[in-house]
């Protein structure tokens, strides 16, 4: 009889921290996207998208690491299995979709544009002929520069990180860069940046979404679904953006 009951204690602990650990996720993101993820000046990791996660993990009810990877390592981590989602200002596309990528809800329309130097003369795409252009790897900013690069005649530099990208423009290696609009506009208030964002040049933009890139990982998509409903219905998700972007 004791065996009998210990094996049911057996049985019952094994269930409890397999659901334990079902609830616990590994999210990954970027390490510089200001106002989305970003080190504050206390060392502590802030932002939109840090925020919007803790919400709807509270709301409901799941725990999780959140792993700051940088933008390639953060899709390398989720497609080799080792975590199960990735929010960092990634736009919803269809030719991402195609390549593996599951999609939430839109939880943040953004627009890219070009942005220059404070005392640079460019003035639109036009000006650009013969130059050279800055990019980040595998954003929609670069998406969009690659859709203008043939007929305007600029040529492309490719950056791991914002913030290489930016410095490529105030030093003279590229007369311009594209990037997310709500992303250089935090980023040249807040840090007075030598950039100014030439008017005109937005496009339509998409929104951003979490990802994920395995359909094991569908109960947190669903969770995030759920809960970014509930967030944005109480205020809450106001309330986050309010916060970053006044």
């Amino acid at each position: 009889m004791r065996k009998f009951f210990a094996a049911v204690l057996a049985l019952m602990l094994c269930a409890c921290i397999s659901g334990a650990l079902a609830d616990s996720y590994v999210i990954a993101t970027d390490t510089v996207f200001k106002p989305f993820e970003y080190t504050d000046a206390s060392g502590n990791f802030v932002g939109i998208d840090v925020d919007i996660v803790a919400a709807i993990a509270e709301d409901q009810g799941f725990e999780y690491t959140l792993n700051s990877l940088g933008w390639d390592a953060a899709i390398a981590a989720c497609q080799a299995g080792q975590a199960n989602g990735m929010i960092a200002g990634a736009s919803i596309t269809e030719e991402r979709k195609a390549s593996g990528w599951t999609f939430s809800d839109g939880y943040f329309n953004a627009t890219q544009c070009m942005t220059v130097a404070a005392a640079s003369d460019i003035a639109g795409f036009g000006d650009l002929a013969g130059k050279p252009v800055a990019v980040k790897t595998g954003t929609q900013g670069a998406a969009y520069a690659e859709s203008l690069k043939d007929e305007y005649g600029f040529t492309l530099t490719y950056y791991e990180d914002s913030p290489t990208m930016y410095q490529a423009v105030i030093g003279g290696q590229a007369v311009a860069c594209f990037e997310d609009t709500p992303i250089i506009a935090a980023t040249i208030k807040e840090n007075g940046l030598p950039l100014k964002i030439v008017e005109g040049t937005e496009n339509e933009g998409s929104p951003y979404g979490f990802a994920i890139f395995s359909a094991d990982n569908q109960p947190l998509m669903d969770m995030f679904n759920a809960g970014l409903a509930n967030i944005k219905a109480n205020g809450k998700y106001d309330e986050i953006i309010a916060k970053y972007l006044n």
